[in-house]
């Protein structure tokens, strides 16, 4: 039976829904086309999926668009997602502020070309006030890299006298991550059949729920995103108690 919009309970939404966007480039590969051909197509889909969580409620949708290891690709592909990214940011300028939908971004952003960094920048400014929801792009980010700035951070302060070391917990961490302003992950999903976390947001995604699907990004749909926030919903989340602790 086919999911759609109304089975989704309003009361019981993610608060903070991140995506691993995978499959871009196998999606045009099935086609016989350039991996370029996926990733301008997968850029489609952002757009539904975005305006979809806007549409249903959920404040924070974080997409995990460009990992530190995705330098590592062919210098071409490389130039060409950056080029992607700065003229996806001019065109959904409009689409972000007629949503209310206000944008952020995390990760090594100084590594990322000027004119990237000036556009990305430029958005971010144009929609700080827009409060339906926030997207945060995922960029040149890597969470093994965050937890090692965040470690060298607190280490000074200690060092410096700031805080003492008994003073660090859990929230401490948490204002010294790249996520600080955002809540921790609700809900995980990964496109294209792959089952792993691809060093992304390792500390946020604790006691996350995690969904897997076969569909590669480009076709991940409006329903496929229903199909999962419904296998949220029906999953009991025990952060550690008994089903009977919960009751």
């Amino acid at each position: 039976m086919k999911i759609t919009k109304e089975d989704i309970k309003a009361h019981y939404l993610p608060q903070h829904l991140a995506i691993i966007m995978d499959g871009n480039g196998r999606w045009a590969k099935q086609k016989g086309r350039l991996r370029i051909f996926g990733h301008e197509n997968g850029s489609k889909t952002v757009r539904t999926i975005v305006e979809a969580c806007a549409e249903l409620g959920i404040p924070n949708l974080t997409l995990y668009a460009f990992s530190t290891e995705n330098w590592n690709r062919p210098k071409k592909e490389v130039d060409t997602l950056m080029n992607l990214l700065v003229s996806s940011l001019r065109k959904e300028l409009k689409t972000l502020t007629k949503n209310d939908i206000k944008l952020n971004a995390i990760g090594k952003l100084d590594s990322l070309p000027l004119k990237a960094q000036k556009e990305l920048s430029e958005v971010i400014e144009k929609t700080k006030v827009n409060q339906r929801m926030t997207l945060t792009l995922a960029l040149s980010y890597g969470a093994r890299e965050e937890l090692k700035n965040a470690v060298k951070e607190i280490a000074s302060k200690v060092k410096n006298n700031i805080i003492s070391e008994e003073k660090i917990d859990d929230s401490v961490i948490n204002q010294h991550l790249y996520t600080h302003d955002l809540p921790d992950v609700d809900l995980l999903i990964r496109t294209s059949g792959e089952y792993r976390i691809s060093n992304f947001l390792l500390w946020q995604i604790a006691y996350a729920e995690l969904y897997f699907t076969p569909v590669l990004w480009p076709d991940f749909t409006k329903d496929h995103l229903y199909e999962a926030l419904t296998a949220f919903q029906n999953r009991e989340r025990r952060f550690g108690k008994t089903s009977e602790q919960l009751s």
